[in-house]
């Protein structure tokens, strides 16, 4: 992690037994409490080489404590001119082609040069502040390295009616979401629904894993549908491109959903770290594009809600991305495996 401190030490025979937030407050009586909470929730802390998951945890003698001290970030992101790719703006909202690699809101790790701090120096003060400091104007968010349509809000009327858009998860009828994605190998079945529910991953807390049912998460609910598989004839084809719409919009979830049913997204490499042999597999030209693209192959390519002032329905979409399309063509021109 950038910019940060190390803490890490040994549990002493006097602290056996204590919590763990207890113990970190008293070792760094700089940092709070509350703080050290928030750490351990974000996956910022482990014991003897685990992620710790409940600052409550009681601790015994001789057991390694290691934390991450992300450096204090300024209390109010600054504007910075950031272009932005805007395929509409009005003076309600911004729908606008976010590029892979660009984080939404500043974070611990990113307390500049993200889409906030563009926002911030287009639009002035404008933007709707229901999302506080940090978030003004955010309705929702694409992980950094997914490439693609996000609407944010100008005034608090849009963020209200765009959020309770998007709280539905489109079960009304209003909003719609489409995204596509290269896969590795083919599912069973050529469309489905994948309806399993997500939470944090005990052994790693900055992942999300599918877990056995909506008592222990959040339920999450992903459609996709196979455009084309790679090559196209082929029994065990090693590649597809598919179309995921999103009926729930949990953190991660169609790259762990996707990764659930055997098929994760390409160039992922948290949640398909294990198909990285499958690249052998691949003509030169299409390792190469591969590599190029240095990211998952995951593009929010189709946005579609009802305007939260007019009440018109509108509807956007967006290209795949060069870098996506290199890797789509290179596949397209797969020998039969």
């Amino acid at each position: 992690m950038n910019d940060a401190s190390i803490l890490e030490f040994t549990v002493g025979p006097k602290e056996e037994g204590q919590r763990l937030d207890r113990i970190l407050a008293a070792r760094a009586p700089d940092v709070s409490r509350a703080r050290f909470q928030s750490l351990i929730a974000d996956g910022h802390v482990t014991v003897n080489g685990s992620a710790a998951t409940k600052a409550k945890t009681r601790l015994r003698a001789g057991d390694v404590v290691h934390v991450e001290l992300p450096e204090p970030e300024p209390a109010e992101p600054e504007p910075e001119e950031i272009p932005l790719d805007i395929i509409h703006e009005d003076e309600h909202l911004i729908v606008l082609d976010k590029p892979a690699g660009m984080v939404v809101h500043p974070a611990p790790g990113h307390p500049s040069g993200t889409l906030v701090n563009a926002l911030l120096h287009h639009c002035g003060n404008s933007l709707s502040g229901i999302g506080g400091v940090r978030r003004p104007g955010i309705v929702h968010r694409l992980d950094r390295d997914t490439s693609g349509l996000l609407v944010v809000a100008k005034t608090d009327r849009a963020h209200k009616g765009l959020s309770a858009q998007f709280a539905a998860h489109g079960r009304d009828g209003r909003l719609e979401r489409l995204y596509r994605a290269l896969v590795w190998g083919r599912p069973l079945q050529f469309r489905g629904t994948i309806d399993r529910p997500l939470a944090r991953s005990a052994a790693n807390r900055q992942k999300i894993a599918v877990v056995r049912d909506d008592a222990d998460g959040r339920r999450a609910v992903t459609h996709y549908r196979i455009l084309e598989s790679f090559p196209p004839d082929s029994v065990r084809p090693v590649a597809s491109l598919a179309e995921c719409r999103l009926e729930t919009g949990r953190t991660h979830q169609i790259r762990v959903h996707m990764a659930h049913i055997g098929c994760p997204v390409m160039g992922d490499t948290v949640y398909g770290a294990g198909f990285r042999s499958s690249a052998a597999r691949l003509e030169p030209e299409t390792r190469a594009a591969l590599e190029a693209l240095g990211r998952q192959a995951l593009h929010a390519a189709v946005l579609g809600f009802e305007h939260p002032a007019t009440r018109e329905r509108v509807h956007f979409e967006s290209p795949l991305p060069e870098d996506m399309k290199r890797l789509l063509l290179a596949l397209r021109e797969e020998k039969k495996a």
